[in-house]
């Protein structure tokens, strides 16, 4: 099939949430299809990266916006209804060079990426277009304006979340498949919006996260990871530093916090301490996983599925998730994964995986297991390929 993707961010390098689901995707559709990419570049140093991306793609068009342009889109949005995120992303000339794509070129399928790229097909979505949708942007939004520490941040979190809730109910039937990361996404959107809707999740790459049976694992080390300037990341390091690890150290004084992730911020920097490190930037995250005993992941706010969650099950490293971390995963509490609903719970939950060797095996085991058969790249890729064949033109 010769299929295109439009996506919000240049797919490389592949370090974080968005960029990783469409290279990983790409490289494994490559084998039996032609690809072909369009994408907004937010910085000079984006555009360098074409030589790597015609690897994986026939043609490669990025359109370079910059920051203070997009920063203009969100400040005149202000007047209007339509989402600071959509806004932010707005662009004339890239609308132009999509069309003119559109116009010379005939695609079996097309894969819209992120609910900010669906304004470039307002006029007329293609039968054979597939929005995919990182989580349920509405959902994002709500929780955040609940879990938000100041009354500014929870009246424009507010705001957003109206926009984008009436966004969703007006854009998403538009399309004729509309996939969204995990199950708890799915059901939200469906309840508040008449969009036809299935499920694409997020996916691991099983050849890089595995169990390593030779890397000691560090008895004590509790593990977050992510992009540390995240808002969700950030709130969720400071309300496990600050309510969960003092009951954490007080069972167990040798225990060490480990916050691994790129751009940590200055309230993340803040946190350092005797017992918690800020690593910064990770080459190889696998590595750091590795030395781990459990994984945390104590988000309060967020939708879709963490890729921290299945990365570390993957390799076999317990995970102890709140309820934001957890319900997108589809599985049972301790099958790798354990749900922890208080900071108390918590807490407990981190004490006892790091003191207690049989219940760490058991846990253990069982992440590796699930996402081998549900999780891995291939498995989410031969999914995707099953979407496209039935949308094809």
């Amino acid at each position: 099939m010769k299929l295109l993707f439009v996506a919000n961010r240049v797919p490389y390098p592949p370090y974080r949430g968005d960029k990783l689901k469409i290279w990983n995707l790409a490289n494994r559709l490559k084998k039996q299809n032609e690809l072909h990419l369009i994408t907004i570049a937010q910085s000079k140093e984006e555009l360098k990266y074409i030589e790597e991306l015609r690897q994986v793609f026939k043609s490669v068009d990025i359109y370079y916006l910059p920051k203070w342009k997009s920063a203009l889109n969100a400040l005149f949005a202000i007047f209007g209804k339509q989402p600071f995120q959509v806004a932010y992303f707005r662009s004339k000339g890239f609308s132009r060079k999509l069309n003119d794509i559109l116009s010379n070129h005939k695609f079996d399928a097309i894969h819209v990426q992120h609910l900010r790229m669906a304004q470039y097909f307002n006029a007329r979505v293609p039968a054979h277009a597939i929005l995919d949708l990182p989580d349920a942007f509405s959902l994002y939004w709500q929780r955040r304006a609940e879990n938000a520490k100041h009354l500014w941040m929870r009246i424009f979190a507010r705001m957003e979340f109206k926009r984008l809730l009436n966004y969703e109910q007006e854009i998403l039937p538009r399309f004729g498949l509309n996939l969204v990361c995990s199950p708890e996404d799915c059901e939200y959107l469906k309840a508040n919006s008449k969009a036809n809707l299935d499920v694409l999740p997020n996916g691991v790459d099983t050849t890089i996260y595995h169990p390593r049976e030779a890397f000691e694992t560090h008895k004590f080390r509790v593990l977050f990871t992510g992009n540390m300037d995240y808002e969700p990341n950030v709130d969720a390091v400071e309300y496990f530093v600050e309510q969960i690890w003092p009951t954490v150290l007080s069972s167990v004084p040798e225990a060490k916090f480990i916050i691994a992730g790129q751009r940590p911020v200055g309230r993340v920097q803040k946190l350092v301490s005797e017992s918690v490190e800020v690593t910064g930037f990770v080459l190889n995250m696998a590595d750091e996983y590795a030395k781990a005993r459990v994984v945390v992941a104590p988000l309060r706010f967020g939708a879709g599925t963490q890729n921290k969650v299945l990365e570390a099950l993957s390799m076999g490293i317990p995970v102890i998730c709140s309820r934001v971390g957890f319900k997108g995963l589809g599985i049972e509490s301790g099958e790798g994964a354990i749900l922890a609903e208080t900071a108390e719970d918590f807490s407990l939950q981190v004490i006892d995986l790091l003191l207690h060797d049989e219940n760490w095996k058991k846990i253990s085991g069982a992440g590796a297991e699930i996402i081998s058969s549900r999780f891995s790249w291939d498995a989410v890729a031969a999914m995707l390929q099953t979407y496209f064949e039935s949308r094809k033109a």
